[in-house]
């Protein structure tokens, strides 16, 4: 397995597994995956991932920026996900791991993650890299007409915006 930086061309297989995600409906409040474009616009350049294999994608992990405020330049939320097929086998850590190395190479001290309670393989990996819970957002979000809770964890770099 290789990790590399997500190009264009890999965007099928990449909406493929968000798509897969989106369908546990404990991924993400999104119903559908968005088209290369508008993703593309949504992430920031750096810090994109796909884990692959024998030229088969079978994760990939990004940031998001959580505001333009200048002030929390350095301030990012994550994505990982690994496509259904392959989840178990942690790839899931690998992406993250990566991931985690590649923000602190690019100026952000704090990642933050959205995650759905019931969703414990998620909180499970975040936590397994030093992401801690900060609190629940109790209804936060309608999903099918259900509210939702989000657990918000956070994760602060020892390298980067430490002074």
């Amino acid at each position: 397995m290789t990790i590399i930086p997500m190009q264009p061309e890999h965007w099928e297989a990449v909406k493929a597994i968000y798509e897969e995600g989106i369908a546990t409906d404990n991924a993400t409040f999104q119903l559908s995956a968005p088209d290369w474009a508008e993703w593309d616009q949504s992430h920031l350049k750096h810090c994109r991932l796909v884990i692959i294999e024998d030229n088969i994608v079978m994760g990939w992990a990004a940031l998001t920026q959580v505001s333009d405020r200048c002030v929390y330049a350095g301030v990012a939320e994550v994505s990982v996900y690994v496509a259904e097929k392959y989840r178990g086998n942690g790839i899931g850590a690998l992406l993250l791991n990566e991931l985690v190395a590649e923000s602190e190479k690019n100026g952000i001290w704090t990642l933050q993650a959205g995650i759905f309670p019931e969703n414990k393989g998620s909180l499970a990996l975040h936590q397994k890299f030093d992401f801690r819970l900060v609190g629940k957002r109790e209804r936060i979000g309608k999903m099918n007409g259900k509210w939702r809770d989000t657990l918000l964890l956070e994760r602060r770099s020892t390298k980067v915006g430490i002074e």
